[in-house]
């Protein structure tokens, strides 16, 4: 006979069902674990050997064998420990093999029998409880687990378990963690001057749209993309769900506390590309995914490996990062807002005693790094002019985050009741746009046709281009309260789409926003 009970293989977020299955059978003494483990799954044998021993029990002098099927899913991680040792008690006669069938199981043992904190419980318990089972899973992993919904069994040692099975002592369902509302963040109202950039940093906002500052040291570039989490929406339930199911992935949940705010990712330019998309070992998400429904801000962007950054392209496209293996797809959702900042060239290009006196080949040489399909996915350019003394001794502005954030919630839900209507279902923003909905709800009137398809011959818009002026103007008309997009809007959002000037003279704005 067989003991048996499921746990799970992750497949990015993902939770695969997996059957542990045990037998005891005859011939030589020994403790094998088939079913493509990796080296953390096949150390198992002795946490489980070792636990064992910490309650007084000893593994019987027969062939252990525990199969972990299917045998052609790769198995890595070290929560295969109590489930494998569950199935062990099962078929020693510690535990009832019927009540097994009953439970899904997930944890790593500690070699004294205790439960150690494992990541992907809540993927994990959403499996269990779609498959209608009880997960049993680590004490300090219960409140994750609960937010799943499903029946949570909760347990600080293998005895606690044993213990639960047999009626001594009967382990209580867990809570919830808490819902924490994060604190209130940098405003809007510390940056001094600089009001065109704030008017992009809003649009992009409204709508969702990748940005690009590019402005000498200490024009603000990094001040403002820091104030964007204060200017978004909190998550959906159903985006809460999806970032905490990576955040648990990545093992970033501390006691199932769960945060509505928008997650906002700066990694250092020194990333690689594994931190950068995902990958290593054992596949992990990289800060592409743990960015999901939030931002990714790159500062000094042409700092980053020019092989990192085009392999952001797939992902902006896709909204998913794919990491490719020998024998499998790894699938991290990824749909997030790129926020980039960057100088003019490596001399910084501020004016006076700043200024580069390497002339245009300095910046052009530097913005080269940064390739034009990368380029050609970025919504909003902006030029940042340098702050003068005059701009920081002006009183601080009066309008802060709060009232920014007022338009952009109205925008917002401008565009979720358009789209909920929409032939391709719901999408939050126009960022998200499909094509079929372009000729349906971002067309400009008369005017503005004929300014696009003037400024596309002469700024040699590409596809990609030409749609995305598109939704950056239906952005500036919802932020304006406007049904159609006007000439005005499509103006405005071609003067956002020139890049950035391979010089060191002060910025120059597009013809066409005037």
């Amino acid at each position: 006979m067989v003991a048996r009970i499921t746990t799970f293989a992750f497949d990015g977020v993902e939770a695969q069902p997996v059957d542990v299955q045990v037998q005891l059978a005859g011939g030589q003494v020994t403790f094998q674990i088939v079913g493509l483990p990796d080296k953390a799954v096949g150390e198992s044998r002795e946490r489980v050997r070792a636990a064992f021993a910490s309650l007084g029990l000893a593994l019987p002098p027969k062939r252990v064998i525990v199969n972990l099927a299917p045998a052609d899913l790769p198995k890595e991680g070290s929560h295969y420990d109590l489930a494998i040792a569950l199935a062990m008690l099962a078929k020693l006669g510690v535990l009832p093999e019927d009540q097994l069938s009953k439970y899904a199981a997930i944890g790593e043992l500690s070699l004294d029998g205790r439960l150690v904190e494992t990541a992907g419980v809540l993927p994990a318990a959403m499996a269990a409880e779609a498959m209608g089972l009880s997960l049993i899973c680590p004490e300090a992993c219960g409140a994750e687990a609960a937010w799943a919904g499903g029946g949570v069994l909760p347990a600080q040692s293998l005895i606690a378990l044993i213990n639960h099975f047999a009626g001594r002592s009967v382990l209580g369902p867990p809570k919830k963690g808490d819902l924490v509302e994060a604190p209130i963040g940098p405003d809007l109202r510390d940056v001094k001057g600089q009001e065109g950039a704030k008017r992009v940093l809003e649009i992009a906002a409204a709508g969702g749209h990748n940005l690009l500052y590019c402005g000498p040291p200490g024009s603000g570039k990094s001040m403002l993309a820091q104030r964007l989490p204060g200017l978004l929406p909190p998550l959906s339930a159903r985006e809460l769900l999806e970032v905490s199911q990576v955040q648990s992935i990545a093992g970033l949940l501390q006691r199932g506390q769960l945060s509505r705010t928008r997650p906002f990712r700066a990694p250092h330019h020194s990333a690689s590309m594994a931190a950068l998309v995902g990958g290593g070992i054992k596949a992990r998400p990289g800060e592409v995914s743990l960015a999901h429904h939030g931002i990714l801000f790159l500062d000094e962007l042409p700092e980053f490996s020019s092989q990192v950054l085009d392999s952001l392209r797939q992902p902006l496209e896709a909204g998913e990062a794919v990491i490719a293996r020998a024998n499998r797809h790894v699938r991290y959702p990824a749909r997030f807002q790129l926020v980039s900042a960057m100088n003019p060239c490596r001399c910084g290009g501020g004016p006076g005693a700043a200024a580069c006196t390497r002339g245009p080949r300095c910046a052009q040489d530097y913005q080269a790094r940064i390739s034009g399909p990368f380029l050609d996915r970025i919504d909003l350019f902006y030029e940042t002019p340098p702050v003068t003394a005059i701009d920081l001794s002006l009183p601080a502005p009066a309008e802060g985050s709060a009232e920014v954030r007022e338009r952009v919630a109205r925008a917002r839900e401008i565009q979720a009741a358009r789209f909920e209507a929409g032939p391709e279902g719901r999408r939050q923003v126009n960022a998200d746009m499909p094509p079929g909905a372009l000729d349906q709800f971002a067309l400009p009137d008369g005017a503005g046709a004929a300014l696009l398809a003037d400024a596309a011959v002469k700024l040699a818009l590409t596809a990609r281009g030409y749609t995305r002026v598109l939704k950056v103007a239906r952005t500036i008309a919802d932020l304006d309260g406007s049904d159609g997009v006007r000439r005005v809007h499509v103006a405005e959002a071609l003067s956002y789409r020139h890049r950035p000037a391979a010089s060191t003279a002060s910025p120059q704005g597009s013809a066409y926003a005037r």
